[in-house]
This record gives C-alpha cells, sequence and structure tokens, in this order.
C-alpha cells in the first residue's frame, strides 16, 4: 500500500506540473511579455510599428535575398533582419512567412544571371562584395534587399543603406538601426487605404514638368499628387495634408500669402524650398556675373514662423564638381570636372530621426538661415555644411576664374552654417491683430494654429532633377548629369514628406540606435591566453570538481 500511494503520489506530482506549464504556456500566449535587456533596446519595436502590425489583415511574405556564404559583418546584418522580422511576427495575427534566399543558387550562368537580372528589375541594387575567408580573396555579387508581398501586392525594399563616407562597418551598422523603418515604411505602404494628399503649388515661374519630373515620380509612389495655382485661387487650401513650394522666383501677393498662413494654422503642414539669390551660369566666365536677389516676398511670413533666410551664397571644400571648357582639341571642345565650392555636398546633419544616418545630399547655391524669436516654435537644424565653409553675402559675384586657382583652406573658415530647419510647436499667423487680405473674413481667420510641422530649406534647386546629356530626358532625383553620381536627395525628400504626413509616427523609428562595442585589440593580443584559460579549463574543472564531489556525498550516504 505505502509503494502503490508512493507511486500515485508521483503521477499526481507529474499531472499538476504537466497542468501548471500547459496553463503557464496559455497565459503566456494571451498575455505577452518580452524583456530587452540590451542598453539601446535593440531588440524591441516601437509602439507605432506595433500598431501597424496589429492592423495587418492579410498574409504577410518577406523574401530576403541575403543568404549563402557570407563576410561576418554581413551575417551580423543578416542575422539582424531575421531577428526583427520574427519580433514582427510576434504581434501580428496573420501569417508572417519569412524566407532567405541566396540568389546566387541558380544551377547554370545563365540561369543566375537572368535571376540577377530579374532582381534588378523589380527595384533591388546589388552590392559587389570583395572579402577574405581563410586566407582566400572571393569576390561575390550580393542583393542586401527583400520583396515583400501583401495583399496582392509586392514592394523592392534596398536594405544596405547609410552614409558612405563611412567605413563598411558603420555602414552596416547605420542599415541595422534602420531596418525597423524601413520594413514598417514598406508594409504601411503596402496596407494603406486611403492615400494622403499632397498639393504643389504653382503660379510663381517655378521650373517646368521636366525638372520637377523626379520629385512628381516620388511623391506619387506613395501618395496623390495635385497641382494647385495659387493666383487663381479665391477660397482657403483645403484637402491637402502637405502643400509643397518648389523654387518659386516671383512675389508672392498678401492674399496668397494668406492662404499658405490659414492652411499652416488649421493644421496643414508646408514644407518650402526657396533659393534667396538667382545666378545665370551663361554669364559667369571671365569677370564672372552678380547673383540678384529674389524678390519672394516670403521672407515675413517666414519670420513669423521663426527663421530668416539670408540674401548670400554658403561655399564649401566639401563640394560637388562643375563641366569647365579647359580649351579645345581641334573643333572638339575638352571638358573638365572641376571642384565648384557653390554646390555644397551635406554630410553634416542634425539629430532629427529625419536625417539620421543619411548619405551624401548635394545642393546647389544655397544660403544660410538664422533662427529669430517664435513663441512656441521649436527650431530644429536638419542640413549643415561641413566646417570647412565661407559665407559670403550679397552682392556675390560668381566667376569660372575661381575655379581655376587652389580652394585655399584658410579661407573657408567660417564653420558649419545650417541651410534647412525643420520647425515643430504652435504657429501665430502672420495676420494676428490685423485685417485679412480683402475677399476674406475677420471672424473666419485663425489667428494661433494647432501644433503642426513646417520645413525651410534655402535651395530651391535640392527638389529639381538635372536632364540627361544624351536624350534630354529626366534624371532621378539626386544623379548628376556629368560624373553619373547619384546623392541621397531622394532619400531626403521622402524621408521629409513621409515625416510631415505621417500620423502614425513610424519616421520616430529611425531615432534606433546600435552602439558597435569593438574589442580592443590589444587588451586582446595582451590577455589571449588568460581569457583561453578561463573559457575553456575552467568549465572543465568546474565539472570534474563537482562530479567527484556529488561521488564522495553519494558513498557517504549510502555507508549510513
Amino acid at each position: 500500500m505505502r509503494k502503490s500511494g508512493y507511486r500515485l503520489g508521483l503521477w499526481l506530482h507529474l499531472g499538476i506540473g504537466v497542468l501548471i506549464i500547459v496553463l503557464l504556456f496559455q497565459v503566456a500566449d494571451r498575455y505577452r511579455f518580452r524583456l530587452d535587456m540590451t542598453e539601446e533596446n535593440r531588440y524591441s519595436i516601437s509602439d507605432p510599428t506595433r500598431n501597424l502590425l496589429k492592423r495587418l489583415d492579410a498574409d504577410v511574405i518577406v523574401e530576403v535575398y541575403l543568404a549563402g556564404e557570407l563576410p561576418a559583418n554581413f551575417i551580423r546584418f543578416q542575422k539582424s533582419i531575421r531577428e526583427l522580422l520574427e519580433e514582427f511576427a510576434i504581434y501580428t495575427d496573420v501569417n508572417f512567412d519569412v524566407k532567405f534566399v541566396d540568389p546566387g543558387e541558380a544551377a547554370s550562368t545563365r540561369a543566375r544571371n537572368q535571376y540577377f537580372q530579374g532582381l534588378i528589375n523589380q527595384g533591388l541594387q546589388p552590392t559587389n562584395l570583395n572579402y577574405t575567408i581563410d586566407g582566400k580573396s572571393t569576390q561575390k555579387l550580393i542583393f542586401p534587399g527583400a520583396i515583400i508581398s501583401y495583399g496582392g501586392r509586392e514592394l523592392a525594399l534596398n536594405l544596405l543603406k547609410g552614409n558612405r563616407a563611412n567605413g563598411p562597418e558603420e555602414i552596416i551598422n547605420q542599415s541595422i538601426e534602420g531596418l525597423e523603418y524601413e520594413f514598417a515604411n514598406a508594409l504601411q505602404q503596402l496596407a494603406g487605404t486611403g492615400r494622403k494628399r499632397v498639393g504643389l503649388i504653382t503660379g510663381h515661374n517655378e521650373p517646368d514638368t521636366s525638372q520637377l519630373a523626379g520629385l512628381n515620380n516620388l511623391v506619387l509612389t506613395k501618395y496623390d499628387l495635385f497641382r494647385v495655382n495659387l493666383p487663381t485661387r479665391t477660397t482657403p487650401i483645403t484637402g491637402y495634408d502637405l502643400l509643397l513650394v518648389t523654387k518659386p522666383t516671383t512675389a508672392f501677393s498678401d492674399r496668397e500669402k494668406y492662404l499658405l498662413d490659414q492652411f499652416v494654422m488649421k493644421g496643414g503642414s508646408v514644407a518650402f524650398f526657396l533659393d534667396a539669390l538667382s545666378v545665370n551660369m551663361d554669364s559667369a566666365a571671365g569677370d564672372g556675373t552678380v547673383a540678384i536677389p529674389y524678390d519672394t516676398r516670403l521672407a515675413n511670413l517666414l519670420f513669423k514662423y521663426g527663421v530668416r533666410i539670408n540674401q548670400n551664397y554658403v561655399a564649401d571644400l566639401n563640394c560637388g564638381d562643375f563641366p569647365v571648357v579647359a580649351g579645345n582639341l581641334g573643333d572638339q571642345a575638352q571638358i573638365r570636372m572641376l571642384p565648384w565650392p557653390y554646390f555644397p555636398i551635406i554630410t553634416n546633419y542634425g539629430k532629427h530621426p529625419v536625417v539620421k544616418n543619411m548619405d551624401a545630399v548635394m545642393v546647389r547655391f544655397a544660403s544660410t538661415i538664422d533662427t529669430v524669436k517664435a513663441v512656441g516654435v521649436e527650431k530644429i537644424p536638419l542640413l549643415m555644411t561641413s566646417a570647412h565653409s565661407k559665407v559670403m553675402g550679397a552682392p556675390v559675384t560668381v566667376s569660372f576664374n575661381d575655379l581655376q586657382s587652389d580652394l585655399m583652406p584658410e579661407k573657408f573658415q567660417s564653420g558649419p552654417r545650417t541651410v534647412g530647419y525643420l520647425l515643430e510647436g504652435t504657429f501665430t499667423s502672420l495676420y494676428k491683430n490685423r485685417f485679412p487680405p480683402q475677399g476674406f473674413k475677420k471672424e473666419e481667420m485663425v489667428e494661433d494654429g494647432v501644433k503642426n510641422k513646417v520645413v525651410v530649406i534655402a535651395d530651391g534647386d535640392l527638389v529639381r532633377n538635372e536632364l540627361s546629356l544624351e536624350d534630354g530626358k529626366p534624371l532621378p532625383l539626386g544623379v548628376e548629369p556629368y560624373s553619373q553620381k547619384t546623392y541621397a536627395n531622394e532619400a531626403m525628400l521622402m524621408n521629409l514628406i513621409d515625416y510631415l504626413v505621417d500620423e502614425d509616427g513610424l519616421v520616430e523609428t529611425r531615432a534606433k540606435e546600435v552602439k558597435i562595442r569593438p574589442l580592443d585589440k590589444v587588451k586582446v593580443k595582451q590577455e589571449r591566453t588568460k581569457w583561453q584559460v578561463i573559457n575553456l579549463v575552467i568549465p572543465i574543472v568546474l565539472l570534474l570538481l563537482f562530479g567527484v564531489l556529488k561521488m564522495i556525498w553519494r558513498k557517504r550516504r549510502n555507508k549510513y
């Protein structure tokens, strides 16, 4: 009886233990709890991303084209992608299928090349890797990106992003920091039902459609775009989430400024891309030409919002090139590409998530921006020139002769200068305590606005694409026609637009930081033997010691 009762007790304990485990699993499945103990919360996803994942109502298929034999830094990149997507799958109720594919596994060279071309046609950008494994040099073409399928739609996503001025490890790290935003933004784009409406202000001699083709195509990938002819409009601007003011060259009337002002007061965001001075590059030969101020009459409106665009140019030693005729060979002009300091290359950014880990952006004939007092408005710098800058106030003489002499660093000592600001807060109307323009009623005017966002960039050319030298067709934003270099103008504009119209706050996920904690190579070399002993010998000794002690304890217990 005693023996059977003992066995029954064991079975009861076992059954109770199994029931407790099953109950714990049920509770854990219903009330999910995850603890991220890393300093920078690298394994946690933000609330906006979680909310987006919970709204998904169709299965998601993600094919990541980063598999096979890879160097250590790309293996770390691959691991980070896998961990993030596994985290995504936890917070959604739909089937979230993730596949890692090696594009180089095709059976033949022809099949592999066709596969590669298919990925390129879908929008994935290849990267040519050169690395060494076990002393053997290896070259491999990889596609560090993914294709996401949702609701019958597909979207190609390039994941290797960052400031190319940094080294490979830092670029990988910056790409890891941006993974959550890239995937969440893609899912938002695929799952979005109502597209936001963006208005393009016209009527002030802005660049023509061929020069804004890149901007138009960029906006239309995610939003609906409409042309808003301001001079002919007599009613308040409504029905738009964002207005773009792109390189106007003629004056805004008081009525037009009132329409823009009231749009901001009522919660609509505006992005201004403005040139302070006009220069004719066809007259820059010889002694050069003088830059003439544009009179857009927007200065008082921007001043009320907290910034002032100065009538100057900022030159930078970190600059792009400009083609100059250096002579003739027979009847053929000889073109040389020379550094042109009026084309600063921006690699110095503010701390805001919009420009975090941004690659180089080129601006042309940009001006400096000063901040002024505006109660309730925070002025956040976005774009800044390098420390080797020089500010030239009006009248500014622009001459190709400047390219013929060396650009001396001692003449570029003005330090970093800001050419782009984000303004956030509650704006006060320019027309507060004033009568509105004729045709508008005082009682309908909003004098103190709701919380809002305004962007001011002192370069109208940032939104203008160049034309191909071969066929005159529009080039993508940021592509330089002579050298064919591609700058990150397109990515930066997309980030700005996303932030200005984003109600979910996904852009804030770009603030995620993943710290690199490299080992001290000198210390590793000096203490190598000590740590080998600690990690290899001591565990074995402790295991043997535990075995001996347990054997001695069992002998003593059986003895008595």
